[in-house]
């Protein structure tokens, strides 16, 4: 799997990742989302992204199982709701998302959406006491204007935010307007989440440049979607073959004409 660094941070992370929101909800077995995501650790996508809100807690312990063993071999996120984001909040959740994870630190932890309730400046506060505490090695947000980012920075004084988590796929690429420029810019990583939407754009372009490379849809969007170097992606799998699709996603390289092709379709 290929690896890129994230944001400032000096750390190098999976371009292709695991996201988990809605697993450990009895949607599917507990122990086919363990075999996926474990797949996915061995092929080398060891960004695993989850949130105390997935499953109300439900998906980290999933996550626990899934990286018990192999703890030191995961880049592992994980988020603090806003209703729960306070200074003294902030640091509470984090110490409930690490029982659960049955881990001592994450690697990254995350503000999940901007709160009018949350002054910004309590909740920056409580990332930069969980890093000084060894709990967890960056902080970041996720679904962040600019100017939001803005903001989180600034309440900042030692640490820098590591990533924006935002939605994008090819059907809701507003990102690339502000949001993705500006965090280049900054040196901000910026995650996509639900990459795939559903699968709704498997036909036409995407298909046809799919054929071209003896590829899948599945591949070729994932593909798109990393094509700047700012940018990650936290598939979500619980089907094997699908977790081996994800993880061969940049086995190849699109043209420019692809680019163009799959530009202009979406």
């Amino acid at each position: 799997m290929i690896t890129r660094p994230f944001g400032a941070t000096g750390a190098r992370v999976p371009v292709i990742g695991q996201g988990t929101w809605h697993m450990g909800e009895g949607h599917a077995p507990a122990r086919a989302e363990v075999a996926a995501l474990r797949l996915g650790i061995e092929l080398g996508m060891t960004h695993i992204d989850t949130a105390e809100m997935y499953g109300d807690g439900g998906a980290e312990r999933i996550v626990a199982q899934a990286i018990a063993g192999r703890r030191e071999d995961v880049f592992l996120a994980t988020k603090v709701l806003p209703s729960n984001a306070s200074y003294a909040g902030t640091l509470r959740a984090c110490a409930a998302s690490l029982k659960r994870l049955k881990t001592d630190y994450v690697d990254l932890y995350l503000l999940h959406w901007w709160s009018s309730q949350q002054p910004i400046g309590g909740t920056m506060r409580a990332m930069e006491e969980l890093v000084k505490r060894g709990l967890t090695r960056f902080v970041g947000v996720s679904n962040f204007d600019p100017g939001q980012l803005r903001d989180a920075q600034a309440a900042l004084t030692r640490e820098r935010l590591a990533c924006n988590q935002v939605l994008y796929h090819l059907r809701d690429r507003a990102i690339e307007r502000d949001v993705l420029p500006s965090c280049e810019a900054q040196g901000i990583a910026v995650v996509g989440y639900t990459p795939l939407d559903r699968g709704g754009f498997f036909r036409g372009v995407v298909a046809e440049v799919a054929r071209k490379h003896g590829r899948t849809p599945r591949q070729v969007a994932l593909n798109f979607l990393t094509r700047r170097a700012a940018l990650f992606t936290i598939p979500k799998a619980t089907r094997l073959e699908h977790v081996r699709e994800n993880a061969a996603a940049l086995d190849f390289t699109l043209t420019p004409g692809d680019l163009r092709a799959i530009e202009r379709a979406f």
